[in-house]
């Protein structure tokens, strides 16, 4: 498994094409070598393939827009192939996380997945919390496992959310296996300074990362990337750098 950076943990610094530059920059800086593309400004996938190659990054997922991906497929799919990166994913369903969004989503994109499984790319979809509602017993994710095949769809499976949503991180990964070729990674910490959940770098807080690790290794996960969706007043880039000190202290980079 290669650990990388979700450019969403510092989409404050990348508002701007320079901010960008600049910012991924600093992510290679620090040891990263894959980058997740999400949250940042407008860019074009030429100039992107060129400050890639500069810092020697690749980006091998993206967050992108759904409405391009549905009604610009064969345009999504080129975009993706000038950054030579193969996932192509969203964040949540636009149309709701429940049954009747499902629905929805996987009649929009019936015409778009063949496409972009015939182009050697794949659909990624990225769960938050919500996902582990249940609907006469089952989830969202286990009804998105009903409606699409692993081929079809991937889960981005964000171990944070998975443990919000009252769910064992390890025991999803392994169950997803075959779907989860990207994860994204944050811990979990209770902070006395506002008497609440927060979000914090990898070891600094109490989520089993030693048995996620071993679950990654057990689903084969290509992809683990770093997001701290808040830092809380905290320079980003340095959480991301203790992230990478943690992940490095494990063997892995």
């Amino acid at each position: 498994m290669k650990i990388g950076a979700q450019m969403y943990t510092v989409r404050e610094l990348c508002r701007t094409l320079d901010g960008l530059d600049e910012t991924m920059k600093k992510v290679a800086d620090i040891g990263y070598t894959t980058i997740q593309l999400s949250g940042v400004c407008s860019y074009e996938a030429e100039w992107m393939a060129q400050k890639l190659n500069e810092y020697g990054l690749s980006a091998d997922i993206t967050h992108f827009d759904y409405g391009r991906i549905v009604n610009d497929t064969e345009g999504t799919i080129a975009f993706h192939d000038t950054m030579n990166c193969r996932y192509i994913g969203i964040g949540s369903n636009p149309r709701g996380v429940n049954p009747e969004g499902l629905e929805k989503m996987a009649d929009e994109l019936k015409d778009a997945i063949p496409k972009i499984m015939s182009s050697g790319h794949k659909f990624m979809y990225h769960n938050h919390h919500m996902e582990f509602a249940k609907f006469d017993g089952k989830n969202f994710l286990e009804l998105l496992c009903e409606k699409f095949t692993e081929d079809e769809c991937g889960v981005t499976l964000d171990t944070y959310w998975v443990q919000a949503g009252g769910a064992d991180p390890a025991f999803w990964l392994r169950k997803l296996k075959g779907r989860v070729n990207c994860v994204h990674f944050k811990d979990m910490v209770f902070s006395p300074a506002d008497n609440n959940v927060r979000m914090a770098p990898i070891g600094e807080g109490n989520m089993n990362y030693t048995e996620i690790i071993k679950a990654c290794d057990d689903a084969k996960v290509e992809y683990g990337y770093v997001e701290q969706d808040n830092c809380y007043g905290e320079d980003p880039i340095l959480c991301l750098k203790r992230s990478y000190d943690y992940f490095r202290a494990q063997g892995l980079d």
